[in-house]
């Protein structure tokens, strides 16, 4: 059980095996969206797509930084209509 206030993260598998794997982190807090898209990132082979939606101020910098450290690509950053940020990112 989620504790009140607290939002649980969705991870979303498609039908297309190509397809980026979906990872729901909005409302979620620095450093949990990070947290969050390397736990994704580790259980897929290298060259998985992951795309994080976060609404975390913090993951505009977090994101990339984590990338760079890891090893792991960031495709694309952009913003969603609801004012979320996307951020595809291809495990190295």
């Amino acid at each position: 059980m989620v504790p009140a206030g607290r939002a649980r993260p969705r991870m979303t598998a498609t039908a297309d095996p190509a397809a980026p794997l979906e990872l729901d982190a909005r409302h979620l807090l620095c450093p949990l969206p990070v947290l969050r898209l390397r736990r994704a990132l580790s259980a897929l082979p290298p060259g998985a797509q992951v795309a994080l939606i976060a609404t975390d101020p913090a993951a505009v910098l977090d994101v990339p930084h984590f990338c760079a450290e890891a090893g792991h690509v960031l495709l694309d950053q952009a913003p969603t209509p609801d004012g979320a940020r996307r951020y595809l990112v291809q495990r190295g």
